[in-house]
């Protein structure tokens, strides 16, 4: 269809996809997207009468939702958009279920799926009372959606709706982590990573999904899966998306460095994450009060990326790496807590106290990151022979 189109060739237009199962085509002349929408002979005061008898259903519907969306989005009414392509997707809901052993439609949804999400987005911003409903109200959207999709398991491997379960995984993924709602992740998780056809997903989408589940492993303090999940979305991550590289690092790298695998300083340079660096030295040299001072300087970027309170614990690492600097000098298997102590107060710590300091060495050692155990009677720890400080990419 041109752009010169009326709406009377649209909508014959989007008819005929719809008859000759074209899910691709069909799904552009749907999408908010496309130039079709600044097309001004596609807006009418009357759009329900127009395509009504003049579409079979249940397209009619669909069409009707998107050019009451389109209408409201140019008015810029986001709230009203985001009513009609809720509309939408339910219509579209509606022709998933009635088509059996088929997966022609999944393009389709795909496209009004996520202008449902940008749309609701869109609501969102003009609602600050809201939120977050709104956004939550359309996650129901496209979790009915999902539920179809998975729902699916009769039907070929070829011909299966499940193939759209992972674009709309992540759609739910990006929704949750936007109004904080990370404990609805677990049952897409499960569903996801029980799935027979994982490797028939496209790597955009593997990739796209490997991110926010390793996001979501480190606030659950899972470092090892979360190392594994973001350097698989990094090394598989195109070469020339420089943003989203950049970004996947902005997690994976403290992730590493909580695991004891320090960055370089090229690498930091190259993606412009050279707040990293100012911490590596610090962690290394057990400097508390370089870490107060980096925290302090970059404040604003480490929470505006959400991971303050996961940088915050580089300082459980600096400990570790000062007592490991008394170890060595004192050259002993024991250790006055009192020398530990002196060293955390010449680091800054001036109100620290030998109890605080015994808890400080209890953690380490309950962590794994230090080989021994705490005296008590002689106010002493005494640490392993062997391994008195393991190394910290062992653990």
């Amino acid at each position: 269809m041109t752009s010169t189109g009326t709406l009377n060739q649209y909508i014959q237009t989007v008819e005929r996809m719809y008859r000759l199962s074209e899910g691709d085509e069909l799904a552009r002349l749907i999408s908010l997207r496309d130039s079709h929408v600044t097309n001004r002979n596609l807006r009418s005061s009357d759009i329900a009468s127009l395509v009504e008898g003049n579409c079979v259903a249940p397209i009619d519907e669909i069409i009707i939702c998107h050019l009451l969306c389109v209408k409201a989005v140019i008015e810029k009414d986001y709230l009203a958009a985001y009513s009609h392509q809720s509309q939408c997707v339910v219509s579209v809901v509606k022709v998933l279920m009635s088509q059996k052993d088929q997966n022609w439609c999944l393009p389709l949804m795909y496209t009004t799926c996520l202008d449902l999400r940008l749309v609701a987005q869109k609501a969102e911003a003009t609602q600050p009372q809201s939120n977050g409903k709104i956004l939550e109200k359309a996650a129901e959207s496209l979790l009915s959606c999902f539920r179809v999709c998975c729902a699916d398991n009769r039907t070929s491997d070829e011909d299966t709706k499940r193939h759209g379960m992972l674009y709309l995984a992540n759609q739910l993924l990006k929704v949750y982590f936007r109004i904080n709602k990370l404990h609805l992740c677990k049952p897409l998780i499960r569903a996801i990573d029980s799935s027979s056809l994982w490797y028939q997903f496209p790597l955009a989408q593997q990739i796209t999904y490997r991110y926010f589940v390793g996001r979501k492993a480190m606030f659950d303090s899972e470092y090892q899966a979360a190392n594994e999940y973001l350097s698989f979305a990094f090394e598989n991550c195109h070469k020339k998306s420089h943003k989203n590289k950049r970004l996947i690092l902005t997690y994976l790298v403290p992730v590493k460095m909580l695991l004891g695998y320090m960055p370089t300083k090229q690498l930091l340079e190259k993606y412009n994450l050279l707040q990293f660096w100012d911490l590596v030295s610090v962690v290394k040299n057990g400097d508390l009060r370089g870490i107060d001072s980096v925290m302090e300087k970059h404040e604003k970027f480490f929470i505006s990326a959400g991971i303050y309170l996961i940088v915050e614990k580089l300082k459980i690492t600096a400990y570790r790496n000062l007592f490991r600097k008394v170890f060595l000098v004192e050259n002993t298997h024991q250790i006055d807590i009192a020398s530990f102590q002196a060293a955390l107060q010449v680091m800054g710590e001036k109100d620290v106290d030998s109890d605080e300091t015994q808890c400080i060495v209890a953690n380490l050692i309950y962590q794994g990151k230090i080989k021994g155990y705490i005296s008590y009677q002689h106010k002493k720890v005494v640490v392993s022979k062997q391994t008195a400080f393991p190394p910290l990419s062992s653990m």
